[in-house]
């Protein structure tokens, strides 16, 4: 149990110098990186203000509420518009798209309605009839019968035709279904165009065909929250089970942290291979059924998803891809097992740490609370931001002016020249925007926004992973444990954080937020070049967008050792990261021996959890549970709480384990400054305990026999 020193020692630092005042964490420490301190203080008093200003000029009903052709809310509680929710649409066949029905700026006259139309009538028919009170509620506000029909209709005063609609999303839509293979609009095959000639149904479907898919998704949506509103108490459930699963799995490792971890490795093995089971016996029923052979690619995207699980194709698809899943996770354990049993001995040392600081299992719930903190305040400030528009007019319906789509007033458009140009145009609301300097910074003021919430997202996530890092490495530099452990570790770790090393988690998480809003503009330039048919511009958009994934993710991995050794030297940010990148390239055959072997074992963890939860959710849901049977809601989808409760699963089991993640890194860190610092002898002893001894035993062992 020699002072080892590899050849390489020279090439990536100098090792860690024997320190007999050394004992852990230092608490005479200096404030850190002070000007990035200050840049994230001067930055959060701007965001604030963006968010002013944001919350000044923004108006969120723009978002909730329709708007008609005068600008005016439907719906809106307050105004005349109240006991008006939907907007109605003179002339759905000029609204060529779903962009221009859900942004309103449709060549159209739009007035809020109390109810969408629930009959057919024609101008023309309805004016000599009992339902001509009726049709006027789909007039202009204040409307007069004092004119003729073609100048009712050239004015735009009322709609020529009233089709049978459904709200969506707060608008009339036409009531378009199928009866016996021809498509109807309420009980009718033809509508007439208001003057007199009739026209064949498809007309008025190729107008309206491109809001079939926001129809179908909102169909879906419907379904979707309906299913939320009578499952969303077994949803609750599932996640408390989650949690209690993941909390007894924790305590269990305390205790039997070898046991554990082959049991859990066993466990997942036995989920992958009930699901392949489950999954050849559905493949298995489905031989011979009706429609069962047809291909996904033939049946296409369908909004109702039970329609897939009639088809063999999809169950072989599924059991494909459990199979690949667990003949890799069977070949990892087999050239990982002597790697395995290392990597147990450090778990179990993580366990005694966590078992000693166990308010730290805790302290993602802190994590999560700052987090949502940082959304809510991006998302408010980035509604009010996209709603801080003005409302824009323009000049509509009369294809023969040249004045047509420019804007206008509508309070002096009647009585001005374009009128009198132009007499059949009409001046309506179009979309809101703007042309002023502030209008112009938008774009910038959203950028700013998401650059900040990324900033200070990664700000609360470096804070966590600081005060983690110096409360388990308070545990492993108390040379008698636990009765040299310093009282509350935790708090004491969280406090050094935000006194003395504000400045270098800002530097730290800047540098991450840097590149994550670089990747956030190239996705966005990539949706833009979608349309285009430059492959080499393609070509290097892909290759930018891997290189920025690669550099996110080797920064994440720097940071977070930067961070462990910020907490136990309280060194600066550029300092704590050469030192702990070279400590690991000092000893990168440990590294991948110990380190990542753990990761992987977490990661069954999280994935034993998730499959156990998940499993129980989808028996339950497909009333499969004969003693509940009864109990479980009636849905459209159950794969909607299913997925729920498997997504809410990994985050909580996420959560719980990555603590033991930070744990697990923190004390190993500390293990190799160990292995540099001391050499074992009584002058110079380890702080490891008899496990992390037995660890380095086997290690040297190991190598001495390679």
């Amino acid at each position: 149990m020699g002072d080892e020193r590899p050849h390489y020692y020279g090439k990536h630092g100098t090792p860690q110098k024997y320190d007999p005042t050394f004992k852990g964490p230092i608490y005479n420490r200096g404030c850190t990186d002070i000007i990035c301190c200050i840049f994230l203080l001067l930055a959060i008093v701007g965001y604030v203000a963006v968010g002013i200003i944001a919350w000044t000029h923004g108006d969120p009903r723009k978002v909730i509420y329709p708007t008609d052709s005068r600008g005016e809310f439907c719906g809106q509680k307050g105004t005349k518009n109240e006991n008006k929710p939907h907007l109605f649409y003179f002339n759905i066949v000029k609204c060529a798209s779903p962009l221009v029905l859900l942004e309103f700026q449709c060549p159209t006259p739009q007035i809020c309605v109390e109810k969408c139309p629930d009959r057919y009538l024609t101008y023309l028919n309805a004016r000599s009839s009992r339902d001509f009170e009726y049709y006027k509620q789909f007039c202009v506000p204040g409307f007069k019968d004092n004119k003729g029909v073609a100048e009712v209709l050239r004015d735009g005063d009322c709609p020529a035709v009233l089709i049978p609609s459904k709200p969506l999303a707060r608008r009339c839509f036409p009531a378009i279904h199928a009866h016996k293979g021809v498509l109807m609009v309420g009980n009718e095959t033809t509508y007439e165009d208001g003057h007199g000639s009739r026209k064949n149904i498809t007309d008025l479907v190729e107008g309206a065909k491109k809001a079939n898919g926001v129809l179908e998704a909102r169909q879906l949506a419907m379904r979707i929250f309906e299913d939320y509103t009578v499952s969303w108490y077994w949803i609750i459930i599932g996640l408390v089970i989650a949690m209690a699963m993941s909390l007894l799995f924790i305590i269990l490792l305390r205790f039997l942290a070898g046991i554990m971890v082959w049991v859990m490795i066993i466990m997942v093995i036995l989920v992958l291979g009930y699901g392949i089971f489950h999954c050849y016996m559905e493949y298995s029923r489905l031989r011979g059924e009706a429609g069962s052979d047809v291909s996904l690619v033939d049946l296409g995207f369908q909004t109702d998803f039970r329609v897939y699980l009639h088809l063999r194709q999809t169950w072989l698809a599924f059991m494909i891809i459990l199979s690949i899943l667990e003949v890799i996770i069977i070949l990892l354990l087999i050239f990982l097992r002597k790697r395995i049993l290392i990597a147990i001995a450090l778990i179990k040392e993580a366990s005694r740490a966590v078992g000693y600081v166990m308010c730290s299992l805790l302290y993602p719930l802190v994590t999560f609370f700052l987090l949502c903190l940082c959304i809510a305040y991006w998302a408010s400030t980035a509604v009010f931001l996209s709603t801080s528009n003005e409302a824009v007019y323009k000049i509509f319906d009369d294809s023969s002016c040249s004045l047509t789509a420019k804007t206008c007033n509508p309070e002096t458009f009647p009585s001005s020249n374009e009128s009198r140009l132009c007499p059949n145009a009409r001046c309506q609301f179009a979309f809101y925007g703007g042309e002023s300097g502030y209008h112009r910074a938008l774009l910038g003021l959203q950028i700013f926004n998401a650059f900040m919430f990324f900033w200070l997202a990664n700000f609360v996530l470096a804070l966590g992973q600081v005060t983690l890092a110096g409360a388990f490495a308070s545990y492993y530099w108390a040379l008698r444990k636990p009765d040299d452990l310093p009282a509350f570790p935790l708090f004491s770790a969280f406090g050094r954080a935000l006194r003395y090393h504000t400045g270098s988690l800002a530097f730290g998480a800047l540098i991450l937020a840097i590149v994550q809003i670089i990747r956030v503009i190239l996705e966005y330039l990539d949706q833009r070049l979608k349309a285009a048919e430059n492959k080499f511009a393609k070509c290097l958009m892909t290759c930018l967008k891997c290189c920025f994934w690669c550099l996110e993710k080797f920064i994440k991995f720097l940071n977070r050792n930067a961070y462990i050794m910020i907490a136990i030297y309280g060194t600066n940010f550029c300092t704590s990261a050469r030192n702990a990148f070279f400590l690991l390239m000092r000893n990168i055959i440990r590294v991948a021996v110990l380190d990542k072997v753990t990761d992987f074992l977490f990661l069954l963890g999280k994935l034993l959890i998730v499959g156990s939860v998940g499993i129980l959710a989808f028996f339950f849901f497909t009333h499969r549970i004969r003693i509940v049977q009864d109990t479980a809601p009636p849905l459209n989808y159950y794969w909607v709480p299913i997925l729920t409760v498997i997504v809410g699963s990994y985050l909580i089991a996420h959560g719980f384990f990555s603590v033991y993640g930070m744990c697990v890194d923190t004390l190993f860190l500390c293990f190799l400054e160990d292995l540099e610092r001391n050499d074992g002898s009584a002058e110079r002893p380890y702080f490891m305990s008899s496990t992390l001894k037995k660890l380095l035993n086997k290690t040297n062992k190991k190598a001495t026999e390679s």
